[in-house]
């Protein structure tokens, strides 16, 4: 992996042939430290048979250290000049790798595009998109057994957090839906071009089969209810969704769920069961979308 990875010099040098400036707008930091990818490699645990799926692969850094561990890469790039410039760069440095560059929207592709299936998502997000990234891939890929993002550190911590903790919201409980996740470790601005001004966090995630059989899109609403004012009462907090603050006790009783409580304590399990209990009493206003755009 050593002679392929880029470094600093080669980094800059790529972006001036292209004509790359990095843009805020596209969240875009280029790592461009070789001992930081082989770390996100190494703890993402690849074997020789994964499918890995990189979002936002920037100049290839991470590309070239994802193709000498896994079977295939699969690299999505909203950027056309960065899309069509990543399969040259990697041709000059890893040879006939087996990677597939789409140009496309992280949040828009669909399994269909991504052949063979990916099974590994491994990608350093854009901190702008990055919940709801990982949220759209795990729910349209269950191909996906699992990943190791690089994300904003206030952002891993929310990705990782537990119930009673004062981080602890919708991208926790969301996540929670599909995998088991843990925090992987800091990673400093300076392995950045340009250099952000926070630190960053590896968040790692174990595909978890539903904690329960109820519709996804009903538990996510209740999720989305429960936490949009977090300092109420679960009772006040689920008035919309059920229709009013008695039915929202009603259901609340019947999940086993004191009205009193908060969202902030409740597990994901806890909030699938007030998911099930307003289908059966008949409550829960509109279903969530496919797309897991919220990100508080």
């Amino acid at each position: 992996m050593a002679d392929a990875l880029l470094g600093p010099a080669d980094i800059r040098e790529l972006a001036a042939r292209l004509g790359v400036t990095p843009t805020k707008k596209l969240g875009q930091n280029f790592v461009h430290d070789p001992n930081t990818v082989r770390r996100i490699v190494t703890a993402a645990g690849l074997t020789h048979d994964d499918v890995a799926l990189e979002v936002g692969p920037g100049l290839g850094s991470l590309t070239l250290g994802l193709l000498a561990e896994a079977a295939h890469v699969h690299a999505v790039e909203i950027d056309p000049v960065l899309a069509a410039a990543l399969p040259v760069t990697v041709a000059g440095r890893a040879g006939n790798a087996r990677l597939t560059v789409h140009r496309a929207d992280a949040l828009r592709i669909t399994a269909a595009e991504l052949d063979p299936a990916p099974t590994m998502l491994v990608a350093n997000l854009p901190y702008n998109v990055a919940v709801p990234v990982v949220l759209h891939l795990l729910a349209i890929l269950p191909t996906l057994r699992g990943g190791l993002v690089m994300v904003q550190k206030e952002v891993a911590d929310r990705l990782t957090a537990g119930p009673g903790s004062k981080v602890y919201g919708i991208p926790s409980v969301k996540l929670a839906w599909y995998a088991y996740a843990k925090a992987a470790g800091r990673v400093p601005p300076a392995v950045f071009w340009p250099v952000p001004n926070v630190d960053s966090g590896l968040v790692a995630f174990t595909r978890r089969d539903p904690p329960a059989d109820v519709d996804r899109r009903a538990v996510f609403a209740v999720v989305d209810a429960a936490f949009a004012q977090r300092r109420k009462t679960l009772r006040a907090a689920l008035n919309g969704w059920a229709g009013g603050a008695d039915q929202a006790e009603k259901v609340l009783v019947a999940a086993g769920i004191n009205p009193q409580a908060r969202g902030e304590s409740l597990t994901v399990e806890q909030f699938a069961a007030i998911a099930a209990a307003g289908i059966r009493h008949g409550y829960g206003g509109k279903l969530s979308g496919t797309r897991e755009e919220v990100d508080r």
